[in-house]
């Protein structure tokens, strides 16, 4: 029986032929995928904000380009963002009373009107706050930055003021409660003085003066706090 008949067997190095060579091997190992590792992890998205800020700076540039005459970055002014604020409101979705509407001043009117909608302040606001920052976050330098022109703060302001008159909406500023500072100073003072006073009990006789001199002390904190609240 032959003995090649049983298959394929390993070349042999009396006979003359090539082997595979160690670049051969190593290219079929470089060719297969490589693993990568467990600890990487890809990159976290944008937040919420940055995708918004990003949209609506590619809003502002694509209407600049579409501006007739076309207008660049560098010559775009306060009343160019004025203009851009004003284009916005055909797609806004508040209600804005006129003056001669019945429901001038109401914030709830029991039936629809005509009167036009309009971009809210409080979004008109917050999109000048995000392109403010994408402005300058492009190249564009703080005191030159068409966004925080007087002139757009003094638009925003009469949006502001109209649209409460209009809509019966006052827009009131939060005011943030202040801590009572000289209260919480007059108590520790009061805890010092009674824990000096207790202190100078335990001394005897020779500590009489030092418990004065402490329960005058506690007297007068007390009374500051008092004259405080």
């Amino acid at each position: 029986m032959d003995s090649t008949s049983g298959g394929a067997t390993a070349p042999d190095p009396n006979s003359g032929e090539p082997r595979p060579s160690a670049a051969t091997a190593g290219s079929s190992s470089a060719s297969q995928p490589q693993q990568k590792p467990e600890g990487s992890s890809p990159p976290a998205p944008p937040s919420r904000y940055e995708s918004q800020k990003r949209r609506d700076w590619n809003t502002f540039l694509q209407y600049l380009k579409n501006h007739k005459p076309p207008l660049t970055l560098a010559r775009c002014s306060g009343a160019h963002v004025i203009e851009f604020l004003k284009y916005l409101d055909q797609f806004g979705k508040t209600k804005v009373h006129i003056t001669g509407c019945p429901y001038f001043g109401h914030p709830n009117p029991p039936v629809p009107c005509s009167c036009p909608l309009k971009q809210a302040w409080g979004s008109l606001d917050a999109l000048i706050g995000r392109l403010r920052a994408a402005y300058e976050e492009n190249g564009g330098l703080p005191e030159s930055n068409p966004f925080g022109a007087r002139a757009v703060r003094i638009y925003l302001r009469e949006v502001r003021e109209g649209q409460a008159k209009a809509r019966g909406i006052p827009y009131e500023k939060k005011k943030r409660k202040r801590p009572n500072v000289a209260v919480a100073v007059a108590s520790v003072s009061v805890e010092a003085a009674a824990g000096g006073s207790n202190s100078g009990g335990g001394e005897g006789s020779g500590g009489g003066g030092g418990g004065d001199s402490s329960a005058a002390a506690t007297s007068a904190a007390a009374a500051a706090a008092t004259t405080t609240v």
